[in-house]
């Protein structure tokens, strides 16, 4: 839409978030809604916080839809939702950390992103100078005998991202795993807060940089939904298709690396391949091979060429070919199963209590995908089905990646049969009359990813949040290695594969 032949409607007296507006509530509102969450009637999508007020957005699981309330905390403090709902405890500490306000009635008051190493408390609000250099944490008790402690990073033996996870095992079967992270975190909420829309836009493709398609793709629709700016068919596509491909590229490495985690390495091999062709047509369609900042609001900066579309299918063709091969390997492979059969466990009440996306909480029975549920375009005109499992092993996790795989293989196709020709961005410039508000959720390859923003009259953001799917994916990973061997750790996290960066923020 172009903003600068529409008129200027009448100034709100708040703004207005799209396409789900945001409630006040007061605070037995907050209450009963925490209450609604603990008896699963709702699920948590996220909670955050600004200076003087927090902010809970839900999913309406009968619709679904998404609803957003707020309330305000003109004392520095709110109601907890974690004393009743633990799923949203970290992020409520998280909330403490950044701003100062108090959880009343939380179950965990210990700090969770500082560490003490920021020279202040509380950055986003009111900081605080102070002179630690680290504090220290007091990491749960464990009772019985006889027990041991295995202290594992925050550094690790592989170059992947810092955090530290504390063992409790009898021998080497794991009693209690607990992990602390927030170690790469890099003030994102702070980074947000006054850029413009295209600098918080590069900002977003960098939260989680194997997710930077649907960072970015959230984000620039989250704009969108706050401007009403209408995408171009062609561009609508041409998102799609790059978030296919990232999901592509990080199945296929996940499952390998899965495998070389059970000391097959012929199936890495062979997966990581894949990913690279994935990766090098990506790059040669689009530009990058991460197609990082390729798409804006309102569109997207590259178009895709006719001979780009012919190697893309090639690709796929070539992909169809391998897919049941890697299938047969890996189900065939005995001494693979044996690791994976049985391994990590998470159940089905735990995942839907999590709200737990992605393959995660697929493999455990929640089927939630946002492509489907909230439906946004092209999905709805795309015909595809969503893997599923209720084994919740680690097994489960592989087998629901290579559904996913054939889905996006299918989408691929349709993409490349359907899009529709024309411009691949719209002619749209924030209006200089009020205060705007948007949110948006999107699949990306982990399970879905959450943006809220409000965005100043000036087109400057004064807040940006963005919620990650590991915020509900770590939590389980602790719960999932309870009783299983110690070795068995490196498996069941590669199969939850995490993002330390998109937590941390």
């Amino acid at each position: 839409m172009n903003f600068a032949s529409k008129q200027t409607a009448a100034r709100p007296s708040q703004p207005t978030c799209l396409p789900w507006p945001r409630e006040l509530v007061d605070e037995g509102g907050w209450l009963a809604l925490a209450a609604s969450l603990a008896k699963g009637e709702r699920e948590l999508l996220s909670l955050w916080g600004e200076s003087s007020s927090v902010h809970m957005a839900m999913l309406e699981p009968r619709e679904p839809r998404l609803r957003i309330v707020t309330l305000e905390c003109p004392e520095g403090a709110f109601p907890s939702v974690g004393g009743v709902h633990p799923p949203a405890s970290r992020l409520e500490r998280a909330i403490h950390d950044l701003y100062g306000l108090r959880p009343e009635g939380a179950s965990d008051a210990r700090r969770w992103l500082d560490h003490g190493r920021w020279g202040l408390r509380h950055p986003c609000s009111a900081p605080e100078k102070i002179e630690s250099t680290c504090d220290p944490y007091a990491f749960l008790p464990t009772e019985g005998e006889p027990l041991h402690q295995i202290p594992v990073g925050p550094v690790h033996a592989g170059i992947i991202e810092p955090g530290h996870f504390r063992f409790s095992a009898n021998g080497e079967t794991v009693v209690r795993l607990e992990e602390r992270l927030g170690f790469v975190h890099k003030g994102i909420d702070q980074l947000m807060c006054g850029a413009s829309i295209e600098r918080a836009a590069r900002i977003a493709a960098r939260v989680s940089g194997d997710s930077t398609v649907a960072y970015s793709l959230a984000f620039a629709q989250a704009v969108e939904a706050a401007f009403d700016v209408d995408v171009p068919p062609r561009a609508i596509y041409l998102r799609a298709l790059m978030a296919e491909l990232e999901r592509l590229a990080n199945h296929f490495g996940d499952i390998g690396a899965i495998c070389n985690d059970a000391a097959f390495a012929l199936m890495q091999a062979q997966c990581n391949l894949v990913r690279e062709r994935i990766l090098r047509e990506a790059a040669s369609a689009f530009g990058h091979r991460l197609m990082m900042d390729r798409i804006t609001p309102g569109g997207t900066t590259v178009d895709l060429k006719q001979e780009n579309a012919a190697a893309l299918l090639a690709m796929v063709e070539w992909i169809e070919l391998m897919t049941p091969r890697l299938i047969a390997l890996f189900g065939d492979t005995t001494s693979l199963q044996d690791r994976t059969v049985g391994t990590g466990f998470v159940s089905e009440a735990l995942a839907r209590q999590y709200a737990c996306g992605g393959y995660v909480g697929r493999a455990s029975g929640r089927t939630f995908d946002a492509r489907k549920a909230i439906g946004y375009a092209p999905y709805p005109r795309l015909t595809f089905e969503v893997g599923a499992s209720k084994e919740g092993d680690v097994d489960a996790r592989v087998w629901v990646r290579f559904d996913e795989v054939k889905a996006s293989l299918q989408i691929v196709r349709q993409i490349l049969d359907d899009a529709p020709e024309g411009p691949i961005i719209a002619a749209w410039a924030p209006p200089d009359d009020w205060t705007r508000e948007g949110a948006a959720l999107v699949e990306g390859f982990r399970g879905d990813i959450f943006v809220w923003l409000r965005i100043r009259a000036d087109g400057v953001v004064q807040r940006c949040h963005l919620r990650d799917p590991s915020w509900f994916q770590w939590p389980l990973l602790e719960a999932a290695i309870k009783d299983n061997i110690v070795a068995d750790f490196p498996l069941c996290n590669k199969s939850f594969n995490c993002s330390y960066s998109g937590h941390d923020l």
